[in-house]
């Protein structure tokens, strides 16, 4: 049986499709809403006409999917808070001036420097009921934090919406906050709060006081903090306290993804299972012990591990999995996937746009069809060879499959990926099963001082294993302009070369070779977008002032700071990349800069300008002390920009200044980069 055979693929896709196209188009909730019931109506005539008939229908079929479709779209719409009427976002006052807040911390996030990070769920705003999730970051001092997950605070604060990203090209924070619903910060200190003595004991609550008591158990039985911390995230999916230098290694070894807990932790935690259950008999009893047994550990994991989104995903999905087997159905693990995917999406759809939840299904698709095909290549005999041999084709399957959207990503390829995965798959199950051995120890007490110690030296040979494979620097590829047209471009040849290779044929070989005229095409659409572009950018830049001018594939950095002027790459890299461009010629800046037929002037701290400058755009620089009224009515320009090397409280005047004589106002401190 075909996989495209199988109606719910062609529903599954419909599905998601309404959720793409809902997401970028944003559909009003009338439209969507009228849609449904159109189309439902419609459906329902056409079934029953169907069953009168008994004939088949080509519009029954079309109706479905169309169904689907719009489904798919109403499911985002009603999963986005930020179009319910009680969300915090309609009320504006609370972005403007201080609010009395009452909220309940739902998760820790990892901290930072100056903060401990929680997500909370606003309850109401100056005592009228409202809700929504914001991120609280409460200033560190040298008192102890006592705040748990669980706690109902009261504080009065401003809402302070999400920033975009500063520079362009760069990660876009303020999206995927809002794919999360989160659509606001706070920012307070530890006296500000108010702790009411209440504690709402839900789920989240009993999930955090478990982890804590992990913790603590770990910590009387002397682990080293290090690597505890270690443990926590490639065991429970913990990654608050883990330091960024490991971070790094991890990522420049190509073996971030057993940091994250997902598909590989899950998986493995079933086949454990199943491997301890062995013995019980597949009667019917025995079978359904085993089904049960499997799915209740699964859900004990996902609540030791904090609930975290990857983990429900691999959760579910291996579930799915466990009940396909059961059932005996086992050989269609295609459409156990999708009905995993279906569910999930159901119930979060900004699941779909989120980048674990994308590479998690690629990777075990591409690992359940291409491992075959690579496992084949070659037989070895010898079994050390075969484990060798299996480890590498696994990884290459699950890397092949994913390499499109890791590009498009990350812009980086860890060429040693293969080595990493070889070395580290034998410590690595072995501290998968010491590992939760250990936790569950945890749980009711402090494990003993041997096992403890077995555990943290697997854990710092891992380590050590891993940082030697990501000292090897020349091997990490790194700023790879890879855009959404090679995205696409790739991925369809990947795909089309399988096809052929699994079943050769001559129209499956066509298919293939016009994968590869895509790819061509694909290179020629970038060229001629980059070929065709020009712009002048003002980056926000703390330090210094970067003005980037961009006339096709030659950009011109001119730059204040001309010691500093080889280091202030890193803030356009991200530009340089995301554009498949690379930088000509480094310049000083000068007052007066000309882009077409725009003139700018550029005013720093020397205050020295040509009151006969009659400019269309005026950037403020490095703090300057100038009388901003006075240099208004001079020089008349139409928009003023203030660069990030300016004081905060300066820009407030100018901002103010430029609101009296109504000319556009922007700071990059604020609202980013400026495009011109």
């Amino acid at each position: 049986m075909k996989v495209l055979d199988f109606p719910l693929v062609k529903i599954t896709i419909a599905f998601t499709l309404g959720i793409v196209a809902s997401y970028y188009l944003r559909f009003s909730v009338s439209t969507i809403t009228f849609s449904v019931l159109s189309c439902f109506i419609a459906f329902c005539i056409a079934f029953f006409w169907h069953l009168k008939y008994n004939k088949k229908s080509i519009l029954l079929g079309a109706l479905s999917y169309f169904l689907s479709f719009c489904i798919g779209a109403f499911t985002i719409i009603s999963h986005t808070e930020k179009l319910q009427k009680d969300n915090y976002t309609h009320f504006k006052s609370a972005f403007e001036k201080k609010q009395s807040l009452t909220l309940i911390l739902r998760e820790k996030l990892k901290s930072n420097d100056y903060s401990d990070r929680y997500i909370g769920l606003i309850k109401t705003i100056s005592a009228k009921a409202y809700s929504g999730k914001v991120i609280v970051n409460v200033q560190k001092d040298s008192t102890q934090n006592r705040l748990i997950i669980g706690n109902s605070i009261k504080l009065e604060t401003v809402l302070q919406q999400n920033k975009p990203n500063k520079n362009p090209n760069q990660f876009d924070y303020s999206r995927y906050l809002a794919d999360k619903q989160i659509y606001a910060q706070i920012y307070c200190q530890k006296k500000e709060i108010l702790v009411s003595k209440t504690i709402q004991k839900d789920i989240w609550y009993y999930c955090a006081k478990l982890h804590s008591r992990i913790i603590s158990n770990l910590e009387k039985s002397k682990f080293n903090k290090a690597e505890m911390n270690v443990a926590l995230a490639l065991i429970l999916g913990q990654q608050q306290e883990i330091s960024q230098d490991i971070i790094q290694d991890y990522q420049y070894s190509g073996a971030t993804h057993i940091l994250s807990v997902s598909g590989l932790h899950v998986g493995f935690i079933m086949l454990f299972i199943t491997f301890i259950l062995k013995p019980i008999p597949n009667t019917r009893k025995g079978s359904f012990f085993k089904l049960a047994s499997i799915l209740i550990s699964l859900a004990g994991f996902a609540i030791i591990s904090g609930l975290s989104p990857s983990v429900l995903r691999s959760v579910v999905m291996f579930s799915f999995v466990a009940i396909g087997s059961h059932l005996r159905r086992n050989g269609n693990i295609y459409h156990t996937l999708l009905v995993s995917i279906l569910l999930i999406l159901l119930f979060e759809p900004y699941f779909l746009f989120d980048v674990g939840f994308q590479l998690s299904y690629i990777a075990l698709f591409f690992i359940l069809w291409l491992h075959p095909i690579l496992k084949n290549i070659y037989k070895p005999k010898n079994k050390l060879i075969v484990y060798i041999w299996e480890a590498l084709t696994v990884s290459f399957a699950a890397q092949i499959g994913t390499l499109p959207l890791c590009l498009y990503y990350f812009h980086q390829f860890p060429g040693l990926f293969f080595v990493t995965n070889i070395i580290i798959l034998p410590v690595l199950s072995f501290i998968m099963i010491a590992g939760i051995v250990v936790m569950i120890i945890a749980i009711f007490t402090s494990p003993p001082l041997f096992m403890t110690i077995i555990f943290e030296k697997s854990i710092y040979l891992l380590n050590l294993m891993i940082h030697a494979v990501a000292s090897a620097d020349s091997f990490v590829i790194r700023d790879i302009s890879f855009n959404f047209y090679n995205l696409w471009a790739f991925s369809l040849f990947i795909i089309g070369t399988i096809i052929w290779i699994k079943k050769p044929s001559f129209n499956k070989l066509i298919l293939a070779l016009a994968s590869i005229i895509l790819i061509q095409i694909s290179f020629i659409l970038t060229k001629a977008e980059t070929e065709n572009k020009e712009e002048l950018i003002i980056y926000n830049e703390k330090s210094n002032t970067i003005i980037s001018e961009r006339l096709g594939r030659n950009i011109t950095l001119y730059t204040r700071d001309t010691i500093q002027k080889n280091v202030n790459k890193r803030n356009i890299n991200s530009y340089l990349v995301g554009n498949s461009i690379s930088l000509n010629k480094i310049e000083e800046i000068k007052n007066v800069l000309y882009f077409k037929n725009t003139k700018i002037l550029i005013i720093d701290s020397t205050k020295t300008f040509s009151e006969k400058i009659q400019p269309d755009i005026l950037i403020l620089t490095q703090t300057s002390k100038i009388n901003l009224d006075r240099v208004l009515e001079n020089i008349h320009p139409k928009v003023v920009i203030a660069d990030g090397s300016n004081s905060n409280s300066i820009q407030k005047y100018w901002e103010k200044s430029c609101l009296q004589k109504n000319i556009p106002f922007h700071s990059t401190k604020e609202k980013g980069y400026y495009q011109l």
